[in-house]
Parts: structure tokens; C-alpha cells; sequence
């Protein structure tokens, strides 16, 4: 008898269908198949200004992802230019580092315009109040614009992804880069690959890439189930009635046009071994662009991408 795996027992089981339609398993799979050190290896669809940075542990990610934010943050103030941040709420344990650095470097961020990239909604685009423990909103303000103190970024520059703000994003982003403004994306990615809440089956609405690759967001954006699960887990102690089905998005008429990129993937729980983002992780760098898998695209630009090194693996079976 051969290896028994999805791939063999897919058709008449309840995942048959469950997938965004173009996805190719065994390509994933193949992807996931390499030995750790090829997760280094460029490839000829990477920008050679993008890295992979492989971090010992958690703690290491959160540091080193927080100083590359805090960095970029103290680069623009020294050059003299505004700084459009495009701000991810997932991972998170990098922003505390990020205050820190930015208060022992004594960098006020007079000149960063903040703008949150998602938000949970309902089918009309009616977003959580701020104050809710769920709200991205209320995640920011808590973990870095209140923390900064006398150093944080000016209300007036801090935007979220609202009903009626989120359509403002890319007009406003347009009137900061013709003031010379550097735009930098900070990203994490989903289970199903997406960047913000763009997820892959919205590739069915398009014709091809280059059409993909234009719409600037999505109010009311309905979320791929394993999207919900892996929020379950990570934002609401598994509590999968508390997740929205739906959220505000930035699409990658937004993304897509960052001038630099700090991408984060820390899907590694060290106290059992367990893992849940290596597959995004080896996805992305390997599949190559596809709009079917929004975060393959992410290494055409340049930037870092951060993650925890036993998402390397090899990812071989380890009963739990």
C-alpha cells in the first residue's frame, strides 16, 4: 500500500470542493517537501531586494520584526519624509519591541500616517465599536499608539478600516507618495495565504492577474472558513461564535504598491511542537505568483519577510 494522504483520499470526502478552486495541492505540497535550508534559496520571481529572516525562537521574532518596524519608523524621520505604515494586527508581539526602540532612540512619529489594513464587520460593512477586545482597532491603540506615549502618531493620522473610511485609503495614500512619502507594508499571512483579509477565492471575480492586481479594497469581504478557524485560535481562545464571517479589507491595489515590505510569521507553538503556519511560510516563498495565493506574490517586492526557524522545518508527521 502507497502513502495515504489528502491528496489520495480527497474525492467524495468533504474537502473535495472545500478549497479555492485553482489551488494545486500537490504543488503546495511539493513546496512543503523541501529540506529547511531551501527556504533560503532565492528564486528567479523574487525581488533581490526581498529576504527571508529565520529567527531562533518567538522571542527572537518579536524583537527583530519590532526593530525592522522601529527602523524604518527612524529612517524616514532621518531623511526628513512622511512615512505611510500599512499596519497588520496578526502577528502582534512585535509592536511592544517597536515602542521600545523607538522610545530609547528618542523617534516621535510626527511623521507616520497609520493605516490599518482590516476590520471585522458585518454584511454591511458595519465595523466593531473601537472599544471591543476584538476590534483591530482597539489592538493598535493598545499596543502601540497608547504605548508610545508623547512619542506616538498624531490622531489625525491614524485611519482605520471602516465602512466610510477604508474607500479613502488609496487617494489618500496617493496625495502622501506625490508629497514624497515612503510607503511601507506590514503584513502577516493567513492560512489560506491571504495579505490583509484579501482572500484566494476572490481570484474567481477576475479575469487574470494584471485585473487582480487593481482594486485597492473590500467592504464587507465574506472570509474562507479555515480564515474563521485559524482566527478562532489565535484571537478568541477558540470561541469560533465570536469570529466574524466577514471584514473590511485593503486590496492589492494598495499592497502592492509598497516601496518596502516587514512581513511577520510566528505560527509556532514550542511548549507542544506544534506548528500551524509552516505551510504559509514554504507556500509563499515557493509556489510562485498566483492570485490564487495572494501572499505568493508578496516576494516580487522587496522587504523582510520574518519568521520563527522550526516553521522550516522538515515537515514530516509528529503525533501530538
Amino acid at each position: 500500500m502507497g502513502k495515504i494522504n489528502l491528496l489520495n483520499t480527497i474525492r467524495g470526502s468533504l474537502f473535495e470542493g472545500f478549497f479555492p478552486e485553482a489551488w494545486d495541492l500537490e504543488r503546495m505540497d511539493w513546496c512543503c517537501s523541501q529540506p529547511p535550508e531551501a527556504v533560503y534559496q532565492r528564486e528567479p520571481w523574487w525581488h533581490e531586494g526581498f529576504q527571508p529572516v529565520g529567527c531562533p525562537t518567538l522571542e527572537d521574532f518579536n524583537t527583530l520584526m519590532g526593530h525592522e518596524i522601529a527602523y524604518q519608523i527612524k529612517l524616514a524621520k532621518d531623511e526628513g519624509r512622511e512615512l505611510i505604515l500599512i499596519l497588520s494586527v496578526g502577528p502582534m508581539g512585535m509592536y511592544r519591541w517597536a515602542v521600545e526602540f523607538l522610545k530609547r532612540w528618542g523617534i516621535d512619529c510626527q511623521h507616520v500616517h497609520g493605516f490599518n489594513m482590516d476590520e471585522w464587520c458585518d454584511a454591511e460593512g458595519n465595523t466593531l465599536p473601537a472599544s471591543d477586545p476584538g476590534a483591530f482597532r482597539n489592538a493598535m491603540e493598545s499596543s502601540l499608539y497608547g504605548p508610545l506615549g508623547k512619542l506616538t502618531v498624531p490622531e489625525k493620522q491614524r485611519h482605520f478600516a471602516t465602512r466610510e473610511e477604508l474607500p479613502t485609503y488609496a487617494e489618500r495614500i496617493g496625495e502622501l507618495r506625490a508629497r514624497g512619502a515612503k510607503f511601507v507594508l506590514i503584513y502577516g499571512i493567513g492560512w489560506v495565504f491571504h495579505i490583509a483579509f484579501w482572500e484566494p477565492h476572490f481570484a474567481a471575480d477576475y479575469a487574470g492577474m494584471e485585473e487582480w492586481l487593481k482594486p485597492t479594497h473590500r467592504v464587507a469581504a465574506p472570509l474562507h472558513p479555515l480564515t474563521i478557524i485559524q482566527n478562532s485560535i489565535t484571537s478568541f481562545r477558540s470561541r469560533i461564535t465570536l469570529v466574524p464571517a466577514r471584514a473590511n479589507t485593503i486590496g492589492p491595489g494598495i499592497f502592492m504598491q509598497a516601496d518596502y515590505t516587514i512581513g511577520g510569521v510566528d505560527g509556532y507553538l514550542p511548549c507542544r511542537r506544534m506548528m500551524y503556519q509552516a505551510h504559509a511560510l514554504w507556500v509563499t516563498l515557493k509556489y510562485g505568483p498566483d492570485m490564487w495565493v495572494p501572499s505568493s506574490v508578496m516576494p516580487q517586492l522587496p522587504g523582510k519577510l520574518f519568521f520563527v526557524a522550526p516553521l522550516a522545518g522538515p515537515l514530516e508527521p509528529e503525533v501530538n
